[in-house]
């Protein structure tokens, strides 16, 4: 029976009344202002110039790979935004929450944050930045540039992709609801227990919190199945696995980690929901439950997620070096053995997040020694790279920039990750903001690997370049903000300041908090270069336009086909002949050579039912966490009576004739991304 919980509820609204709207909140009034002028100012352009039904059918309704994959970088893009703002909020609130006469401003003893929505912007920024930015983006990252990198038309899945995608926008939707509509969790972004208990947690905070992560990963793993789908059964004709590019190697272990393990996680907040909804006790100590018992199936999952994100940004340094390197990647099959090597001990070091538990010498020695392991393959592909580079000649264009910060990061992330090994060394620091530093290391080592593959695959996609003098403004101030921000927060960490405070104690760590609060500023600026490159690029297109390769010096399959990438990717599915393929015909000179004749094409078709199925699984999670059982029951028998109708459908797509391939082929301008269904361009076209 579901729990009754004390407090209104009614038949039609559930647990929703108007007082869960936050009309008291400055800060939050202002952000709905904010989001609510953004929003007009896509809605209204978008209505002005009769571009709705370009946007439901070509967009909404797609089944593009590259679509889809763009669609899921901006949904990640806007909400690493929304958990930088988190992140400027927190550190603003420390810094001005220093000492004991420190003031307080809008109804906050100290700083301008009280405890409970301290501990919300707290749990919100891990939450959004590791599974609604970070993860969305390289999830896209995968599904644009996999499918082109072994040559394949598509995904194996193309609807099966997109309802992925929809289902990763309504986790991140109810996030971005809790900010306006209730409150979000406080137990942290990895939903501590006992906090997330009814008795400690009896709002419907956990509840956003659960279903977004819980819906989300359903589509992170439908993704999971896709690629591996794609990667194994898809491959052009002499795409061996010997042949296969390091970034498609390292998305395949990626995804194989979260193929296993992001079932756990939905079993864990499973048993979680149960013990919220139905009343059990699985986490509840008291009532017979084990409280360890959700830390160890959430971390279970949580270490290999680490890698389930590392990877990919290893995938795209090994992409970048080369190519702005004018030198094969070095070690090739070693650097695959590492990637499966790392993959593998990940799921063998988890309790070393819970070092201080006592769980004895015995256990914490084998987790020290299987969490130290991973620096042996992880040093492979280090001294991989740093011999790729060695005697190269190196162009420091933009990708570069990016790739070489993200070495630097990873040996100051794995070099702290190594200290951190060592149980006597995590006791001691474990509840500081030093392990905050050494985990944001490793996440900006992802982050700027994101920003090296954006500037890189980016003319590829739409067919003109980034604006460079803009691009490395961006990486300068960002790598700046970075380092103020994060040697001053290793320093407090020695200096004892404990994590998760809202209020500190010590005025003598002002300085460096000053320092913190300087970076992050830094960022700000960095949020404007990013913009301006952005418009820059867009406004000065007509003069970037680029061919296949628009660096000359690249290597892979993908870089053969038009900028911007056609929707049926290659008019005549490639021969592979070489690791390297792009080089290899460089070298001979055939690059350039067109086919003698073309065949017919066959493509699916776009559907409107992920659409419907992220519709209504949105209703069903905000239906769950208001407790409104209308909704959340007539939303989940739409889902299922959708994917029943879909099982009946038989959807043949549709053919491009060799004729018409020939003539869109002999066009001076290729069809692109940003282009109609009719093969009309809307203003991004690139050379053939």
């Amino acid at each position: 029976m579901p729990v009754h919980l004390q407090g209104a509820w009614s038949l039609l609204f559930g647990r929703l009344t108007l007082s869960a709207i936050p009309y008291d909140s400055g800060i939050l009034i202002g952000a709905f202002a904010f989001s609510a002028i953004a929003g007009l100012a896509i809605v209204i352009p978008t209505i002005y110039y009769g571009k709705v039904g370009y946007l439901f059918r070509e967009w909404l309704t797609t089944v593009d790979h590259k679509k889809i994959g763009v669609m899921y970088i901006l949904l990640g893009l806007v909400m690493m935004f929304r958990g930088f703002a988190d992140g400027f909020m927190i550190r603003t609130q420390q810094v001005m929450a220093d000492g004991p006469h420190s003031p307080g401003y809008m109804g906050s003893l100290h700083g301008y944050l009280p405890p409970f929505h301290f501990d919300q912007i707290y749990s919100s920024h891990g939450t959004i930045m590791i599974l609604f930015a970070v993860t969305p983006i390289l999830t896209g990252l995968g599904n644009i540039v996999v499918p082109l990198q072994i040559g394949a038309r598509d995904m194996a899945f193309p609807v099966m992709n997109a309802i992925s995608l929809w289902l990763t926008a309504v986790g991140a939707a109810l996030v971005m609801a809790s900010l306006f509509i209730g409150t979000f969790s406080d137990a942290g972004w990895v939903g501590l227990a006992p906090l997330t208990e009814l008795p400690y947690s009896p709002g419907v905070g956990v509840d956003y919190w659960m279903w977004a992560i819980q819906i989300s990963s359903i589509g992170t793993t439908l993704n999971a199945i896709n690629i591996i789908a794609t990667i194994v059964g898809m491959r052009a004709p002499g795409m061996t696995w010997g042949r296969i590019p390091i970034f498609t190697w390292t998305t395949l272990s990626t995804n194989i980690i979260g193929l296993t393990a992001f079932p756990v996680l939905g079993v864990a907040l499973a048993l979680l929901g149960a013990d919220r909804y139905l009343g059990t006790h699985f986490y509840t100590a008291g009532q017979g439950g084990n409280l360890m018992l959700y830390t160890d199936l959430f971390w279970i999952w949580g270490h290999p997620e680490v890698y389930f994100l590392v990877l990919p940004a290893f995938g795209v340094i090994s992409e970048v070096i080369p190519t702005f390197s004018e030198k094969p990647l070095f070690g090739y099959f070693t650097m695959v053995a590492a990637t499966f090597a790392i993959a593998g001990v990940s799921w063998a070091v988890w309790l070393h997040h819970f070092f201080t538990m006592g769980a004895g010498p015995y256990v914490n020695t084998f987790f020290s020694v299987a969490t130290m392991l991973v620096g042996i393959p992880t040093g492979v592909k280090v001294f991989n790279w740093l011999f790729t580079l060695y005697r190269g000649r190196l162009t420091y264009d933009t990708p570069m920039l990016w790739a070489l910060g993200a070495l630097f990061l990873l040996l100051v992330g794995g070099l702290t990750g190594m200290m951190l090994a060592v149980p006597a060394i995590d006791y001691t620091v474990h509840n500081s903001v030093f392990v905050i530093a050494h985990f944001h290391c490793m996440v900006l080592l992802i982050a700027y690997a994101i920003f090296a593959a954006v500037a890189y695959w980016f003319p590829k996609v739409f067919g003109f370049k980034l604006d460079e003098r803009s691009g490395k403004l961006f990486f300068a101030t960002f790598s700046l903000g970075t380092t103020l921000t994060f040697v001053a927060m290793f320093a407090l960490g020695f200096q004892g300041e404990t994590r998760r405070l809202d209020y500190l104690f010590d005025p003598q760590w002002k300085p460096l908090l000053i320092v913190e609060e300087i970076g992050i500023f830094l960022y700000c600026a960095s949020c404007y270069y990013f913009a301006k490159m952005l418009y820059v690029s867009i406004r000065d297109r007509a003069k970037n336009k680029v061919g296949a390769d628009p660096w000359h010096s690249s290597r892979t399959l993908e870089w053969l086909t038009h900028s911007p990438v056609p929707y049926y990717n290659f008019a005549v599915m490639p021969q592979v002949n070489a690791l390297d393929e792009l080089a290899w015909r460089r070298e001979r000179g055939v690059h350039e050579v067109g086919p003698d004749h073309y065949e017919p094409i066959h493509m699916p078709k776009n559907s409107v039912i992920p659409l419907i199925i992220g519709v209504f699984a949105f209703g069903f999670g905000f239906g769950m966490v208001w407790r409104i059982w209308w909704m959340a029951a007539i939303s989940l028998l739409v889902i299922i009576a959708t994917i029943i109708i879909r099982s009946f459908i038989r959807s043949p797509g549709y053919e491009i004739s060799a004729a018409e391939l020939a003539q869109m082929e002999a066009r001076d301008e290729a069809v692109g991304i940003l282009s109609d269904s009719e093969g009309q361009t809307l203003g991004v076209e690139a050379k053939a």
